[in-house]
């Protein structure tokens, strides 16, 4: 868990604010989304995140370590089973936090925090990047397989080439 920052803390100590963090990290994973502050759901983001960096490792000491902060076996047999290979190609931002408004009875900034469970779709620079590598590598191939036919047909091409260039000497003299 990333350090505890300095100043009050979300429940009143941070053994507290840690099981508090836990325990809503466990919910988040069973529903895929949950409402909270704003505040706790900054707080959550960096603690979800690093759990699912555990279950896509998937190893035993990755479980382990995982259910020493969720308790509750069936949420981590569920990150590991089925949240895990939904954001395997994704190298992070698991978590996604919207801002959802104000508590009607003590106006705190609300946020809903959820799993970004989408597949990854390469950014368009990245097309452009490898679409205008593949045809630089396309022609360089191609001139690897042209060169044995060019040695080979090369004494029945010197006379075409001869011919060319006399056909534009005959459009000359017309």
């Amino acid at each position: 868990m990333p350090k505890p920052t300095k100043g009050a803390r979300l429940g009143g100590g941070p053994a507290h604010q840690r099981l508090m963090l836990n325990q809503m990290a466990a919910q988040l994973f069973e529903h895929k989304r949950i409402q909270t502050t704003e505040t706790k759901a900054k707080r959550l983001q960096p603690v979800a995140e690093r759990l699912v960096s555990f279950a896509k490792r998937g190893d035993l000491h990755a479980r382990r370590r995982v259910m020493r902060q969720i308790l509750d076996k069936s949420v981590v047999h569920e990150l590991f089973t089925e949240i895990a290979p939904l954001v395997e190609n994704r190298e992070g931002g698991y978590t996604r936090i919207v801002k959802t408004g104000f508590r009607k009875g003590d106006n705190a900034p609300l946020a809903v925090i959820e799993l970004v469970l989408e597949p990854v779709n390469p950014k368009p620079k990245a097309k452009k990047a490898a679409a205008a590598e593949a045809p630089a590598e396309e022609p360089k191939a191609a001139e690897e397989t042209e060169a044995p036919a060019d040695e080979a047909e090369a004494p029945a091409e010197e006379p075409k080439a001869a011919e060319e260039t006399e056909a534009p000497a005959e459009e000359k003299a017309e």
